[in-house]
């Protein structure tokens, strides 16, 4: 009886506490008026700073808890992460990994609750953990980082048992181990995020850049022209508001009529539907063909109706209007989209690059260029989710000189990874695709903007009544929209321009993959080039000005740690040649080809493709941080022999100097099929050059000494592989 008043007394008083007792809260909000623990849902928007979030993962609704003691007792776990910061072991829980948090504790609490038939932590003893372990483990679909993550939770309970109105666990899980190391998870370095294939960034960037700096006009004209045509049905409008109906319906069949001849006199047709716009179209009877639905909502614009206000008023109650409609129909035909603005022709696809636009067409498209300027900011400046969606109208400010020429392009936005909540202002050195599509952008983020209130470049674009504010992780949703979008308009089954992945299917996009992508291709292929003429030496360049100078992102560590796992694959690569048969030419050749000869025997008679590739990873790991991608040949990297080196005074360079590589003399340079291509240019632009008159005798003396070394080293270029890349 004592034990029940006490908890009596103390459970009103926690219950009332605000939930966001000590984070930080956005201007505008006052911590009495957050919610309180003993809500039925708790609201953390408050505390949270990111664009991206989305509302459900920031609100905790406890009614899908069936149970009183379990919600009891993850209140108390959700309110102790939130607000209690144990040092030395954990930080407090960031209000945007709150759902994470709970799913993973529902679990463990809904565990005991079924094994005991109710849930008191205090009773929760080592067995009853144990039982848990291994029922996670009993998956094998489930990997033991995971594993990992729903065990910490145990823990955490012992941890924070003191802020625990009725008390957590009794007792250390385990006698002190990590969740970790009982889960049998050894944690890996290697970032798992999945590169984006070559074969898939490579016109997927293409694509969106051609959205941003092409198809933008036509979509901006469009919306334009729609937003006129809205405009003058609202001066129609009001100047016939109180008018006899009679006396309206005769006027709005007369603008049908002008509006009809009119598309007649310039050859076009009447406006149907891209696309059914309620999803189901109608067919004929007789023959089964689709019966093209007629664009109304456009031909009501241009007559002054408005049918959302006044449906009795709709063209089909329209006497004649049918009849007009159909001779229109049988004279000229029909017209996709209808509206007025014409599409540009593109010389590349050899027609207009779409049909005309009716306005949901429009807004498919707006949602098109949104994406596409995603994929063009999210990769060209390797920055990350968060920090993409944290750009704002005015984000993006052009560096002049004296002349007012543009040097370079800063992007202001919001670093928020390992800062406070609240995040951190920080700039990136951009590149002037980038700038193109910010300042898309801001013309495209406007109306939505405006209509919510705020500043973002990114609001859902939208503007039915119940739709959030920020697009947050519809992106993702997005990009793979933007992905079939683009097979189905300028693809075909048989060739899309997006390809499928390695597995058949669709390569499923998500945001975190850009940035391991740049850092993959700057690190390793750095002489590279994506969507036509950009070089991934001219982003890294921006990339490296940027991230090294004021922005905390830490993207050159990222770099770095890309540069390392792509020289072991290119060497594991190198590898996989030589045991088919490849040779290995230039000074570097025989050296790189012996250590390679000398891993295979250590093999043992294993063939290459089946040999254990974390036993060989080891072997030649020390090889590989040598090893520098390079045009004209790879560079096996000794400062103590590089001649390149040879020609500066500073002697601490840690990287080779690829301006001044000599690959025909320098003993580190070593030359595979993947640079024939390069030292065939050199030889053809040599013969092309031989073939001009008014060469002086010195100057063709040069150039046949040229073509005869350049010949050589082709010469020597394994023929087997030729034409092959290894990357």
């Amino acid at each position: 009886m004592i034990e029940a008043t006490r908890v009596a007394a103390v459970e009103p008083a926690f219950d009332d506490r605000p939930v966001l007792a000590t984070a930080p809260l956005k201007p505008g909000y006052a911590r009495e008026h957050l919610s309180r623990v003993g809500d039925p849902s708790w609201d953390l928007r408050p505390a949270v700073f990111r664009e991206n979030a989305r509302r459900c993962h920031i609100t905790v609704y406890f009614d899908v808890l069936e149970h009183d003691d379990v919600r009891a007792a993850m209140r108390a776990y959700l309110y102790a992460r939130l607000n209690v910061e144990r040092t030395g072991y954990r930080t407090k829980l960031p209000p945007t990994s709150v759902r994470q948090a709970f799913n993973h504790a529902r679990r463990f609490l809904l565990f005991v609750r079924e094994q005991r038939g109710f849930l008191d932590l205090r009773a929760v003893d080592q067995s009853l953990v144990d039982a848990y372990a291994r029922h996670l483990r009993s998956d094998p679909r489930r990997r033991p980082v995971v594993v990992g993550h729903l065990l910490q939770v145990i823990v955490d309970l012992f941890h924070y048992r003191d802020h625990f109105p009725d008390g957590g666990l009794s007792f250390e899980p385990w006698q002190g181990r990590s969740a970790a190391r009982v889960a049998g998870y050894k944690h890996a370095r290697e970032n798992r995020t999945p590169r984006i294939p070559e074969n898939i960034i490579e016109p997927l960037l293409g694509w969106s850049l051609r959205y941003v700096t092409y198809f933008a006009h036509d979509i901006f004209a469009a919306r334009a022209s729609l937003d006129r045509l809205e405009a003058r049905r609202a001066r129609l409008l009001a100047a016939e508001h109180g008018l006899p109906a009679a006396e309206r319906r005769l006027r709005q069949r007369r603008r049908l009529e002008r509006c009809l001849a009119n598309r007649a006199r310039q050859g076009r047709g009447v406006p149907i539907w891209s696309k059914p716009p309620n999803g189901a179209g109608r067919t004929d009877p007789a023959t089964g063909a689709d019966i093209p639905m007629v664009n109304a909502q456009l031909l009501h614009l241009h007559m002054g109706i408005d049918a959302l206000a006044e449906p009795y008023m709709h063209l089909q109650f329209l006497h004649g209007g049918s009849d007009l409609i159909a001779a229109a129909i049988a004279s000229h035909g029909i017209e996709i989209g209808g509206m007025d603005r014409p599409i540009s022709y593109d010389p590349q696809l050899g027609r207009s690059w779409r049909p005309r636009f009716d306005s949901k067409s429009l807004a498919v498209e707006e949602r098109m260029l949104q994406a596409a300027a995603y994929v063009v900011c999210a990769y060209l400046t390797g920055m990350r989710d968060c920090e993409v969606q944290a750009m704002r109208r005015g984000c993006l400010k052009a560096v002049q000189d004296e002349e007012g020429r543009i040097l370079r392009h800063r992007v202001r936005a919001t670093a928020y990874k390992g800062k406070a909540v609240r995040g951190e202002g920080a700039e990136w050195i951009t590149i002037e695709p980038v700038a193109q599509a910010v300042a898309v952008l801001e013309r495209l983020s406007t109306r939505a903007a405006e209509a919510r209130g705020t500043d973002t470049l990114w609001p859902v674009l939208s503007l039915k009544a119940g739709t959030k504010t920020h697009i947050s992780s519809e992106v993702v949703r997005q990009l793979n929209a933007f992905r079939d979008h683009l097979n189905m308009m300028f693809g075909s089954t048989d060739a899309p321009v997006i390809p499928a992945g390695p597995d058949g299917l669709p390569w499923r996009i998500t945001t975190t993959q850009f940035r391991r992508t740049i850092a993959w291709h700057i690190a390793n292929r750095p002489f590279g080039t994506i969507a036509g003429m950009i070089q991934y030496k001219h982003a890294s360049v921006a990339a490296f000005e940027g991230y090294a100078g004021s922005s905390p992102s830490g993207f050159r560590a990222e770099v770095e740690a890309q540069r390392k796992l792509g020289q072991l694959d290119d060497l594991l690569d190198y590898f996989d040649r030589r045991r088919g048969g490849s040779s290995l030419s230039g000074p570097a050749g025989p050296r790189v080809a012996g250590a390679l000869d000398a891993a295979a025997a250590e093999l043992g008679p294993l063939p290459a493709m089946i040999a254990d590739r974390g036993r060989l990873r080891v072997m030649l790991a020390s090889l590989a941080r040598t090893l520098h991608v390079g045009v004209l040949a790879d560079c096996f990297f000794d400062p103590a022999t590089a001649l390149c080196l040879k020609r500066v005074t500073d002697t601490d360079a840690k990287q080779p100097l690829t301006a001044l590589c000599q690959p025909t003399r320098c003993p580190n340079a070593c030359i595979t099929a993947r640079h024939r291509p390069a030292w065939q240019r050199s030889a053809d632009d040599a013969r092309t050059l031989l073939k001009e008159r008014r060469l002086s005798d010195i100057q063709r003396t040069a150039l046949t000494t040229e073509l005869h070394r350049l010949s050589k080293v082709i010469d020597a270029i394994d023929p087997v592989a030729a034409g092959t890349d290894p990357g």
